[in-house]
């Protein structure tokens, strides 16, 4: 029997780890039960980032709007836990590429993986059509659309890739409060803006 899919949320020291509320993930584990057939936990489970228990699995996700400062012992948990086959997705909470989190996370790349690891994702990256279709790339979220955070839409996301395969998403556009309300909710969208979120688990439970 197929092990069920949990979402994994990385508690860090420094910041706010838990800045987005619980409906997000839930949310998302709604749309993989309606879209796919992958088998799911129905909660989220936090995890944290120095401890050895994240390697049991292969998705998590790490958020905030404060500093990012890892310890030795998480930022050596990152740098195993991504070069060993696990996909983070970092999503900016202040939707602001010169705010707080962004520097500090940016600069814990930098450590982490050298200068210039993190890049620009291109438009017709695997991410963007592994299961619903995104030709213009990253959709935008209505933070950015009604001018809030830095009043820029970020028409890219940013990544790093391990032997060919992205293993950390990172994102401006503040998907999680995006995609934070109760699923029930979505029948009143004229369109699922949680589709994107569907291809980000799946690329992450292929890649």
């Amino acid at each position: 029997m197929p092990v069920p899919f949990t979402f994994v949320r990385l508690q860090y020291r420094s910041g706010d780890w838990d800045a987005v509320d619980e409906r997000m993930p839930a949310n998302l584990l709604h749309s993989l039960i309606q879209y796919t057939t992958v088998p799911v936990s129905q909660k989220e489970k936090a995890v944290a980032l120095d401890s050895p228990e994240l390697f049991n699995y292969p998705f998590c996700y790490l958020s905030g709007h404060r500093l990012v400062q890892f310890s030795a012992q998480e930022k050596k948990n990152f740098i195993q836990y991504v070069r060993g086959g696990g996909f983070v997705f970092v999503d900016d909470c202040n939707h602001d590429i010169d705010g707080l989190f962004a520097r500090s996370f940016e600069e814990q790349m930098r450590q982490c993986f050298g200068a210039g690891a993190l890049k620009k994702i291109a438009k017709n990256h695997p991410i963007y059509s592994q299961f619903f279709k995104f030709p213009e790339g990253p959709p935008p979220t209505s933070f950015e659309l009604n001018g809030w955070g830095d009043d820029l839409v970020h028409d890219y996301l940013k990544g790093i890739e391990i032997d060919g395969r992205l293993r950390v998403l990172y994102s401006n556009k503040d998907y999680g409060c995006e995609w934070d309300y109760d699923f029930r909710n979505k029948r009143f969208l004229a369109e699922d803006n949680t589709k994107f979120g569907v291809n980000i688990l799946l690329y992450a439970l292929t890649a």
